[in-house]
């Protein structure tokens, strides 16, 4: 209840205040249909509330209660003027029609639930969930990280190596994280703080679970806004239809449980989009502001929102031709947004824009010229059509005709006639529309869509910013979707806009298009219509059902909290590279920024062991205990410290298929294994050197595949070149032996020849069988007597023909395998 209670105040009532202010005409608000005034009220609510959270984070001072203040406060104050003024302008009652948006809200939250548990690093999503999460514990964009800034400067190449390549400091804490200032430990998130705000608003409601579940609410508004749009101009029946058929979208449903920015694109844009409409089309001069703001909060979303923001600009250009009245109040919150942004954007998220940027500095002078001329042109329009009427009606009159003509015209070719240039089109671009036709809409939906928009051209100038919003997002869409196209990851280009774009105008055609002359007409073509949508929603449900009842890494939140418990308030703990060759670096992130543990990333997987040593001495007079967390890949074993078991685990999750270029078709399991151990002063050597691969091997293997075990034996599959680091090597050793075995490599396999280097020593060549077998060779007197002098681990280096199981048996296996090492022995 304290929950629900919180988000209220920080969502409804805050816009539902400034929703019955005495202003701009209050009795056209209050002639609104009931629900699309809830709509709004939860709209302004949200938005003032992101741009709060905003505000306080920059100044470095956001809590959870501090919002809620400010929200009470401008409830307080707004209902106070609306109840000092006399004007109460009657409400419009809820009819029957408030229930479709009510099933469509119930309908979606069941649809789009649970999200998923992407909490942990080395992606997009993480990175969201991560920052907002770490607004909402440390209250700030950018966090000066007392971790980060313990580090001593001669220690830093170790976890925060300074990018040459930049005129000013920057190095990676995390994939997604930056460190900007190293004396400070100044850290910001990668990506624009909009969304994150959001998550920070679900964090403090509701803890980690509120976080999760923020990008399903962004969903369900998402799918609101697409309805209310649509019921303003294609009618409630079309608007349902669209809105149902999203509901239903697999890309739909896999977005709104998977953290990405993109999905609180599409509600902020469709609410701006109805807004605008209103203000400019409607003549409602309270939501001119509104439009500018959600527009102008769409700027600290992604940079890519220049592109649907163009296409408002526009619009609003091409109807001041034809005389419509452009509110300057529109401009007011757009432009303060965009003179923040500039500090914002030069500052803590200069490398987020540095790639835009560079982009606008690369464009040529034929380029930038086109752009200004079509700027003036558009001005000199502005200009006469206000004065020369038949300019104006020129204007009015071919402009969706121009659209329409151009949009398809474009659309067929980039169906049916593009086709890859080597070295300046690649293929996913190429095929981008197809891909987006053939894999999320369906050939039949797309000719409805074309349809649809040659038919919606009468209703071009009911909201010319939609339709040229629509059109400018895809063209540049699919002119170069500029991502790698793995699937469901690239889809995220469509489903902002494109998707929800495209629905519309196939329930425009299917169910709010003229029916024909006649009863029997209009009752047939309706029924056609129906069936229509029907059978789509059909095939978008059964496409959607394998994604419906899948939840991303399901289980990974009770593993990291099993593991931050083994971690103290007072312990340090250094997470193995990127470069190690597992994944147990992404574990490092939601310990560090979830969690609340003192984590520092390692950045290279063989780290320089004298500025290693000295950084261990001065960590472990600071801290409890120095821990390492790895999944094999780490040279981090010497001489000058030890290491010490603590615990080994390994566990699975789901994670969905990830598909290059093709569509993903089921959900597979993601397998996290690690160990960790405690790094101490060093220790006297005893007994003999002996390893068993595949126990507590973490530091002693590189290169290797995965722990395994089989018949009792624990193993590792080495790949075409890995290592094994033995702990010490003494001057009487005499022989390396190795428990191997080929794994029963078939024929069509090449055979399993070790070359075996001891350091650097070349020992010689064994030919591995099937079953496991001793294999001994022999060390050289003086190779023994160097490598115990020197007192140092020594690396055992197998290489190995390998052979790939997929390739050659038709397995799902896609591992390039070597052999089977079971046990490594030196006597």
């Amino acid at each position: 209840m304290k929950a629900l209670l919180s988000l209220l105040l920080v969502t409804l009532a805050p816009g539902g205040a400034i929703f019955r202010l005495p202003i701009a005409e209050p009795e056209r608000r209050a002639a609104l249909p009931a629900e699309e005034r809830l709509f709004w009220s939860l709209t302004i609510g949200i938005a003032v509330s992101l741009s709060m959270v905003l505000a306080l984070a920059a100044a470095h001072r956001y809590s959870f209660t501090r919002l809620l203040i400010a929200d009470a406060l401008v409830t307080l104050a707004a209902l106070a003027v609306a109840w000092r003024t006399p004007l109460r302008p009657p409400r419009a009652a809820a009819g029957r029609a408030a229930l479709i948006p009510i099933a469509l809200a119930v309908a979606a939250i069941w649809r789009f639930g649970p999200p998923s548990e992407y909490v942990i690093g080395g992606k997009d999503p993480g990175v969201y969930v991560n920052a907002g999460v770490q607004i909402a514990q440390r209250g700030t964009l950018a966090y000066h990280d007392p971790i980060v800034a313990a580090v001593p400067p001669e220690a830093r190449a170790l976890f925060v190596p300074q990018d040459a390549n930049r005129p000013r400091f920057i190095a990676p804490r995390f994939m997604g994280f930056f460190v900007l200032d190293p004396d400070r430990g100044t850290v910001v998130s990668q990506f624009p703080h909009l969304f994150p705000a959001s998550i920070a608003i679900g964090y403090g409601a509701a803890g980690l679970t509120g976080a999760r579940w923020t990008v399903t609410a962004w969903g369900v508004l998402g799918v609101l806004a697409v309805y209310f749009l649509g019921a303003r101009l294609f009618g409630r029946p079309a608007a349902a239809t669209a809105a149902a058929l999203l509901a239903l979208h697999v890309i739909q449903v896999w977005f709104a449980r998977y953290p990405n920015a993109e999905m609180a694109m599409q509600a902020l844009l469709f609410a701006a989009l109805l807004a605008n409409a209103r203000a400019h089309v409607d003549g409602d001069g309270f939501f001119a502001p509104v439009a500018g703001l959600l527009l102008g909060l769409l700027l600290f979303l992604r940079v890519d929102v220049l592109i649907p923001l163009a296409g408002v600009l526009t619009a609003l250009a091409l109807a001041a031709v034809t005389g419509a009245r452009i509110r300057w109040t529109f401009f007011v919150p757009l432009a303060a947004a965009a003179v923040l942004l500039v500090p914002y954007a030069m500052g803590p998220l200069r490398e987020y824009f540095a790639r835009p940027v560079a982009f606008a500095q690369s464009l040529s002078a034929l380029q930038v010229s086109a752009g200004i001329a079509a700027a003036a042109i558009l001005v000199l329009l502005i200009a006469i059509g206000r004065r020369v009427s038949r300019v104006s009606s020129l204007v009015t009159d071919w402009t969706p005709w121009v659209f329409v003509a151009g949009l398809l015209l474009a659309a067929i070719y980039a169906y049916a006639l593009r086709r890859p240039v080597q070295g300046s089109l690649a293929d996913f671009d190429a095929y981008a529309l197809r891909t987006f036709v053939v894999f999320y809409l369906t050939p039949a939906a797309f000719v409805a869509a074309l349809l649809g928009l040659v038919l919606s051209k009468r209703d071009f100038w009911r909201d010319p910013a939609f339709f040229l919003t629509f059109g400018v997002v895809c063209l540049f869409t699919f002119y170069k979707t500029r991502i790698v196209p793995e699937h469901f990851w690239a889809a995220r280009r469509f489903v902002a806009v494109i998707l929800p774009g495209a629905l519309l105008l196939i329930s425009a055609v299917a169910i709010a298009a003229p029916r024909g002359r006649g009863r029997v007409a209009r009752f047939a073509s309706g029924a056609i219509g129906v069936v229509f949508a029907a059978v789509l929603a059909s095939a978008y449900a059964r496409t959607a059902a394998p994604v419906a009842a899948h939840v991303e890494y399901q289980g990974v939140i009770a593993h990291l909290e099993q593991l931050a418990g083994r971690i103290g308030d007072d312990d340090l703990l250094i997470v193995e590279s990127r470069d190690a060759g597992s994944d147990v670096h992404v574990l490092g992130l939601p310990l560090a920024y979830i969690y609340a543990r003192n984590v520092l990333l390692l950045s290279t997987a063989a780290p320089d062991k004298s500025t290693f040593a000295a950084f261990l001495d001065q960590m472990r007079a600071r801290y409890h205990r120095v821990l390492f967390l790895g999944g094999g890949g780490t040279d981090l074993l010497s001489s000058r410290w030890s290491v010490t078991p603590v615990v080994s685990e390994r566990f699975g999750v789901p994670e969905y298929q990830s598909a290059w270029n093709a569509y993903p078709r089921m959900p597979l399991r993601k397998d996290f294994e690690y160990s960790l151990y405690e790094l101490g002063p060093a220790q006297a050597p005893a007994g003999d050197t002996s390893l068993d691969i595949g126990v507590n091997d973490d530091l002693n293997v590189i290169r290797f595949h995965a722990k395994e075990t089989s018949e009792g034996r624990t193993y590792r599959w080495s790949q075409r070149q890995s290592f094994v680091i033995l702990d010490r090597v003494r001057a009487a050793d005499r022989t390396l032996a190795l428990w191997l075995s080929d794994g029963g490599r078939p024929p069509a396999a090449p055979p399993a020849i070790v070359r075996i280097l001891f350091g650097t020593h070349a020992l010689g060549s064994i030919t591995v069988t099937a079953g496991f077998h001793e294999y001994d060779l022999d060390i050289p007197p003086d190779v023994a007597a160097a490598a115990a002098a020197a007192g140092e681990p020594v690396r055992v280096t197998l290489r190995t023909e390998t052979w790939n199981p997929s390739r050659v048996l038709g397995t799902p296996d896609d591992r390039e395998l070597g052999v089977m090492v079971d046990r490594v022995a030196v006597r």
